[in-house]
């Protein structure tokens, strides 16, 4: 057997015993890759040295990431295995046993949506009734005025992929109506899920929508998303900037607000090299 082969084997096998770990117990196999597996030219020895570093550096991307390296110590991932590791992920949220609270309230998963090629990456807290009901993130209210911000930031929301901290809307038992903020159990529970979506998407930005996304991502905040927003963080190794929440703009028709949230978005526009035009620039100045 050779030394390739046994790496990836010793690889894979290390990360089925993660999932079991998690509590899965079943993975997602393509027909594609069944297909191959059930050749008889699939042997150790058939594996070349490119097609064995190719399967290494996959499986590097799907397996649990170590928090607190750089994402870009991993190699950038195609987007036809961005895909594959995204729906490897996904699967295994599908197959995690329901707590009783989500069962009960029938929730749906919200996994994420956009361009895994994308430079920009926004992330939210936890998915509402409207998101819930789609299986898509920000598609409500507070997800119409987040696509105009980044139409008016010449972002279109194919060319970003957007996520949030927590995969399934929290329950609201007992409520009519309405959502509620992610406990801390929720958000740990949940976050390797989206630390691996980071990992494959390899954005250059990362935008924190509101104090729970940012607090998810940094860890114990030392102050409030108030005093931090409009200054850049840093998550393994990519930067961060930290703003308001669109449901907060719903709530606080401020146009000081309105222009504070557009500061940090020249900020991304700035980050990532992009033209600003003076009509921009003079956006909510009053």
């Amino acid at each position: 057997m050779s030394g390739g082969y046994r790496q990836l084997l010793d690889a894979t096998i290390g990360h089925l015993e993660s999932l079991k770990q998690q509590g899965v117990h079943h993975v997602y196999a393509s027909p594609e890759l069944l297909n191959i597996l059930k050749q008889p030219k699939f042997a150790p020895d058939s594996l070349s040295e490119n097609q064995g570093e190719q399967s290494r550096s996959t499986l590097q991307v799907i397996a649990k990431p170590k928090v607190g390296n750089s994402i870009y110590d991993s190699p950038r991932l195609g987007v036809d295995d961005k895909n594959s590791a995204m729906s490897i992920i996904k699967q295994e949220i599908l197959t995690i046993e329901k707590s009783p609270e989500l069962l009960a309230s029938k929730a749906n998963l919200v996994f994420g949506s956009g361009n895994l090629e994308a430079d920009l990456m926004l992330i939210g807290e936890a998915p509402g009734e409207e998101e819930d009901k789609a299986g898509i993130p920000f598609v409500g209210r507070a997800g119409q005025l987040l696509t105009k911000i980044l139409l008016a930031a010449n972002f279109d929301r194919e060319n970003v992929y957007i996520a949030n901290i927590v995969k399934y809307r929290p329950d609201t038992l007992g409520q009519v109506f309405g959502n509620r903020k992610p406990r801390p159990d929720e958000i740990k529970f949940w976050f390797p899920y989206l630390d691996r979506q980071i990992e494959i998407i390899q954005p250059k930005v990362i935008v924190a929508l509101g104090a729970t996304a940012l607090g998810g991502l940094l860890g114990n905040m030392t102050t409030g998303i108030t005093k931090l927003r409009g200054k850049w963080q840093s998550y393994r190794s990519v930067p961060v900037m930290p703003t308001f929440h669109p449901s907060y703009l719903l709530r606080n028709q401020s146009w000081a607000v309105k222009r504070q949230v557009w500061e940090d978005m020249l900020q991304v526009m700035e980050r990532l090299n992009m033209p600003i035009s003076e009509k921009q620039r003079g956006y909510f100045l009053r």
